[in-house]
């Protein structure tokens, strides 16, 4: 895990991503998706750092997945610190970010409030 990379404006886990060792992050101009990211052109504009900072159930971008849309209210509701201290602490536990491509361990959920509870405990 590369904490320092943080948590990208849409709620995804850039330090899980397992893009990040030619990726710096969301913030950073190298980010793939830096110039044409639907997330990243709102959050600036609303003068936010993340789609977390907003007050608005959005489904814009990437948050029209259950993914990016999960941690996203995960940190609404906890903040990113114990979201980090989670991803870290499941990663210890087994529990990949990506295992096949961009999908892992988080993709599998079609309820957002048993993804949440899967971040919290580990546990399905």
């Amino acid at each position: 895990m590369k904490r320092e990379l943080g948590i990208a404006r849409c709620g995804l886990a850039c330090c899980l991503c397992s893009e990040n060792v030619k990726c710096n992050g969301c913030y950073s101009d190298n980010c793939p998706d830096y110039a044409q990211c639907e997330n990243r052109k709102c959050s600036i504009e609303k003068g936010f750092l993340g789609c977390y900072a907003c007050e608005k159930d959005c489904k814009r971008g990437l948050l029209d997945k259950i993914k990016p849309y999960g941690f996203t209210l995960f940190i609404k509701r906890y903040g990113i610190e114990k979201l980090l201290d989670c991803l870290e602490e499941n990663e210890k536990r087994g529990i990949l970010y990506h295992r096949k491509g961009i999908i892992g361990d988080y993709d599998d959920f079609e309820d957002v409030e048993k993804l949440i509870e899967f971040i919290k405990t580990g546990k399905r």
